[in-house]
C-alpha cells in the first residue's frame, strides 16, 4: 500500500540532490507515479502459472528460486500441477521474459495517451533496464538508460527494502546492487543519504495533496471531454486485469451515458454518472485473478474478497475533489433498490 507514493517522494528527493533539469525532473515524478500502472497487465497468466498474481508480485522484490518453485501450479492437484512444473522451464520463464516489454511498452502508451511528454514516455519504456545491461526489454547499458529512469530504479527498490527491513536493509541493499541493477553514482548518494532520504517518508508519502504539492510544474490540467478522455484510459488499462473483461468499463461508461440522458438528468449529473462508469471496477485491481478468472463457483471466502472491490474503488478515488461524485456512485455500484448487496460473480458467468 502506498509504494508508488513512497517511491515518488524518494525518487524526487534524490533527483533533487543530482540537480537534475526540469524536464527530467517532472519525468521522475511522473514516472515514479505510473510505473507500475500496468503491472496487471499479465495478471491472468501469473494466476494460471501460481494461482495468485498478487503474491508473486509482493515476492518479486526479492525473489527466491525455491520459493517461487513451490509455488508453481499452486491452484491444480495431482497430475495437472505436475505438468505445470514440467511446463515452466519453456512456458514459464517465457512469460516472466515477456512481462519487460508488456508493462514498460503498455504504460508508455498510457502516458502518451493523458498527454505526458515524450521524456517521461522513454523513461517508463525504461524501468526495467539495468545499469550492467540484464534488465529488459532492450539490454540497455549504463547512460544509455535515462536518467529519470535510473532514479524511480533505485527509489522503487529501495523503498521496498526500506519499508520491509529498517534504514540499514536499504543501504545495504543499494550496496550488493550497485553497478548492477543501479547506477553506481545513485547508489553511492544513497548509501550516503539514505537517513535524509528516507526521514518522515511515512507522513511525506501518506497525504495525496503533498504529493501533488511536491512537483511545482505540475501543468497539465484537465476537464471536460479532457478529462472523460484521461478516465477512459484509466477504464481501459483496468480492464487489462482479466481477458474475460475486455471493454467493460467502457461498455459501463457509454450505457450509463445512455441511460442518464434518456432519463432527463441534469447535465452534470449525467456527466457525474458517465464517468463514473469509467471508474467503477477500479477497485477489481485489488482481488487476485485467481478469484477473477476462476472457472467454476466461489467459495464463500473468495464472495467476500470479491465484495471488497467497491469499497477498494472508493478509497482510490478519495484524494480526487472533482470526482466526488462519480466516486460516490462507483462505490456503491453493487447496491441495489432493497439495500441488499448483489454478489459480485466471476467474469465468465456475468
Amino acid at each position: 500500500m502506498e509504494h508508488c507514493l513512497r517511491q515518488t517522494v524518494i525518487a524526487l528527493r534524490i533527483a533533487d540532490r543530482v540537480g537534475v533539469v526540469e524536464r527530467d525532473r517532472v519525468a521522475t515524478y511522473y514516472t515514479a507515479l505510473l510505473a507500475n500502472v500496468y503491472c496487471h497487465a499479465d495478471a491472468h497468466e501469473q494466476a494460471e502459472w501460481f494461482g495468485d498474481d498478487i503474491v508473486v508480485k509482493h515476492g518479486s522484490y526479492e525473489p527466491h528460486v525455491f520459493e517461487f518453485m513451490r509455488m508453481i501450479g499452486a491452484s491444480e492437484r495431482g497430475l495437472a500441477r505436475a505438468r505445470k512444473v514440467a511446463a515452466f522451464p519453456g512456458q514459464g520463464v517465457a512469460l516472466f521474459k515477456s512481462m519487460y516489454d508488456t508493462h514498460t511498452r503498455l504504460a508508455s502508451q498510457f502516458a502518451a495517451r493523458i498527454g505526458l511528454d515524450d521524456v517521461t514516455c522513454r523513461a517508463l519504456r525504461e524501468t526495467y533496464e539495468q545499469w550492467d545491461g540484464k534488465g529488459g526489454p532492450r539490454k540497455l547499458m549504463g547512460e544509455e538508460v535515462s536518467l529519470p529512469a535510473r532514479i524511480v530504479q533505485l527509489a522503487d527498490l529501495t523503498e521496498v527494502a526500506y519499508r520491509r527491513r529498517g534504514l540499514d536493509a536499504a543501504r545495504e541493499y543499494a550496496r550488493r546492487r550497485r553497478g548492477r541493477n543501479f547506477d553506481p553514482a545513485l547508489a553511492d548518494l544513497f548509501i550516503a543519504e539514505a537517513e535524509e532520504l528516507l526521514v518522515g517518508i511515512d507522513a511525506a508519502s501518506s497525504c495525496w495533496e503533498d504529493v501533488i504539492g511536491a512537483e511545482p510544474s505540475l501543468t497539465p490540467l484537465v476537464g471536460g471531454d479532457d478529462l472523460d478522455a484521461v478516465l477512459e484510459a484509466m477504464a481501459d488499462l483496468v480492464d487489462q486485469k482479466s481477458p474475460w473483461m475486455s471493454g467493460h468499463s467502457r461498455g459501463v461508461a457509454n450505457l450509463a451515458l445512455e441511460a442518464g440522458l434518456t432519463s432527463g438528468l441534469a447535465d452534470d449529473e449525467v456527466s457525474a454518472l458517465h464517468r463514473a462508469g469509467f471508474l467503477h471496477d477500479l477497485g477489481r485491481l485489488g482481488i487476485s485473478n485467481a478469484i477473477w478468472d476462476k472457472p467454476g463457483p466461489l467459495t464463500p471466502a473468495e464472495r467476500e474478497h470479491t465484495r471488497l472491490h467497491p469499497y477498494l474503488t472508493g478509497r482510490m478515488l478519495a484524494g480526487v475533489p472533482a470526482l466526488a461524485r462519480s466516486r460516490e456512485l462507483a462505490a456503491n455500484h453493487h447496491e441495489r433498490l432493497e439495500a441488499r448487496v448483489i454478489p459480485a460473480a466471476s467474469p465468465r458467468r456475468i
